[in-house]
């Protein structure tokens, strides 16, 4: 996936949705503008005042915050893709691309299909190379704490229900799999963070026990100027 930035430094991450960002303007002078933040987590770690943050801009009009957050460059000098809803489209360009081993070869690739008994949407329906049904759930993973990758960074009722969606389709024979995006890095491996929410932690390795495959592939990031290119390519250890 290829973007075009602009840089900025961040004041600080408020609302949720919301940050104050210090930009230089046209006549080389230093302004504050608020943009939007497409990341509904705590993103511990990934919002650190002074932080380097770089944007995108919409050309809707109609937008009330045309700016987005798009990456941030900590000052230890990690890459961290905070707008989740990255997260997705780096998974479908990488099963279109073949990049993702598990699924090197697959058809049929849909998205937000309806499944379940809980009235949920799969991230992506497919069909693998042995003509399977195969669901995928996408989770992006940020946290870093103490040169470990955790999800989730706050307690997911959310990702509570996924999992439990995802057994019931492993126990109906079909293939259930968990990939975990990882989007910091500074992140070689992913655990579940039991001191955050327990509960998730339990249904992960429950999950692991009744078949649901539990992958994670990190993300690339290359920078030239203000162009970047972020692909999601390398798979990394789940540790459960």
């Amino acid at each position: 996936m290829d973007f075009t930035l602009k840089p900025s430094v961040l004041i600080k991450r408020y609302k949720r949705f919301l940050a104050d960002v210090t930009i230089m303007d046209e006549n080389n002078c230093s302004t504050e503008i608020t943009m939007h933040c497409a990341n509904t987590g705590a993103m511990t770690g990934c919002a650190v005042p002074d932080d380097s943050v770089w944007y995108s801009t919409s050309d809707n009009a109609k937008r009330k915050y045309p700016n987005s957050w798009e990456l941030t460059l900590t000052q230890a000098n990690h890459w961290i893709c905070v707008n989740t809803i990255r997260a997705n489209q780096l998974t479908e360009e990488a099963l279109n691309q073949g990049k993702i081993d598990e699924f090197a070869q697959n058809s049929n690739l849909k998205r937000e299909v309806k499944y379940g008994e809980e009235n949920s949407k799969i991230d992506f329906h497919l069909l693998d190379k042995d003509g399977r049904d195969t669901f995928i759930e996408v989770k992006s993973v940020t946290l870093l704490e103490e040169n470990q990758g955790y999800f989730p960074d706050a307690v997911t009722l959310r990702g509570q229900k996924h999992l439990r969606e995802l057994m019931a389709m492993a126990e109906k024979g079909h293939r259930a799999v968990l990939l975990f995006a990882v989007l910091h890095s500074g992140i070689n491996d992913v655990k579940p963070a039991e001191h955050i929410d327990a509960k998730y932690a339990e249904l992960l390795r429950e999950a692991s026990q009744q078949g649901v495959e539990i992958i994670a592939y990190k993300a690339q990031f290359q920078k030239n100027n203000h162009d970047f290119t972020v692909t999601l390519a390398n798979k990394v250890p789940v540790i459960l």
